[in-house]
């Protein structure tokens, strides 16, 4: 089969599956086995595709037309340039926490210490780290097998003397481990050991579930059923974690630190009265290029 009529016929399948974007996907899947660019398709549209080719790509139709999400066919998701490594245990990053990522990133000087939460692919803090200079960071996730994904995507995207480590913990639940190493092996996990100060962090970011838990069951297949329950639900009005972060926040954050979060659309109002209540001061909020409410921060003053 040829390559113009084996992406017509993909597509005409992913588009009575309903998938919405069939166009797009039928030709980055087509790309995806035959390893070519989107160029192909309009200057060789009539190079033959070899039959394990073609049935490769019979089968990763076949799986997106069930709404398994494209980024876990491909295995990759672009974010602030850079390829992150995804599967089903890990939120796929999003172009909206990008937003999230550029405003920390305004407000980032060299060698600051970083504290991500709920990093699930470590796609905030690797970026962050990769944009930077001198700057160090933990991410920190519930989740272990989302770790092993983050701990995979900071090697290859910032090698293996990064200043990064990644910490298996509820929140900050573990942030006070005495002297043990981190998981990647090279220093201390930053806390307190032996009588040393507990170390604290300049920026604390977070792109927590926010989703309340009456509205999971109303979401597209390919998030409901294939994304990380634990990495949506927000609660019965989708704060919960906003609340569980600010009220520690303060242990581990300088005097003139700032907390980062990204939040759900309606949820902008509530995040700054509730950094305002623990103590933010200079709470701005920060549109996406949807002109929606995306990212609400602070400084913490005590």
């Amino acid at each position: 089969m040829k390559y113009r009529e084996c992406y017509e016929k993909a597509r005409g399948i992913l588009a009575e599956a309903g998938i919405l974007e069939a166009d797009l996907d039928a030709r980055l899947l087509l790309e995806e086995v035959c390893k070519t660019s989107r160029n192909d398709l309009l200057a060789h549209g009539d190079r033959e595709v070899t039959e394990a080719e073609e049935e490769l790509l019979k089968s990763l139709i076949c799986r997106r037309a069930q709404h398994i999400p494209l980024q876990h066919l491909t295995g990759t998701q672009n974010f602030m340039g850079l390829d992150f490594k995804v599967d089903g245990h890990v939120l796929i990053p999003r172009q909206d926490t990008e937003i999230l990522v550029e405003e920390v990133m305004k407000q980032l000087h060299d060698g600051m210490r970083l504290l991500d939460l709920c990093t699930g692919s470590g796609c905030i803090l690797i970026s962050l780290l990769h944009y930077s200079n001198g700057c160090s960071g933990v991410g920190v996730d519930i989740s272990e097998d989302a770790l092993r994904i983050a701990r995979e995507n900071a090697r290859r995207l910032l090698g293996e003397d990064a200043q990064i480590c990644f910490l298996q913990s509820d929140l900050y639940e573990r942030l006070d481990l005495c002297g043990q190493p981190d998981p990647c092996g090279k220093h201390d996990l930053y806390g307190q050991i032996k009588g040393r100060p507990k170390e604290k962090f300049d920026r604390i970011v977070s792109n927590p579930p926010y989703i309340p838990a009456s509205v999971i069951s109303t979401l597209m297949p390919e998030v409901r059923d294939h994304e990380p329950l634990c990495a949506l639900d927000g609660g019965e009005d989708g704060l919960d974690f906003y609340r569980r972060i600010i009220a520690g926040s303060g242990e581990y954050l300088v005097r003139g630190g700032m907390l980062f979060f990204e939040i759900g659309y309606n949820q902008a109002e509530a995040v700054q009265k509730l950094l305002a209540e623990g103590g933010y001061q200079e709470i701005t909020v920060v549109q996406d290029y949807a002109g929606l409410d995306r990212v609400v921060y602070g400084t913490f003053l005590g």
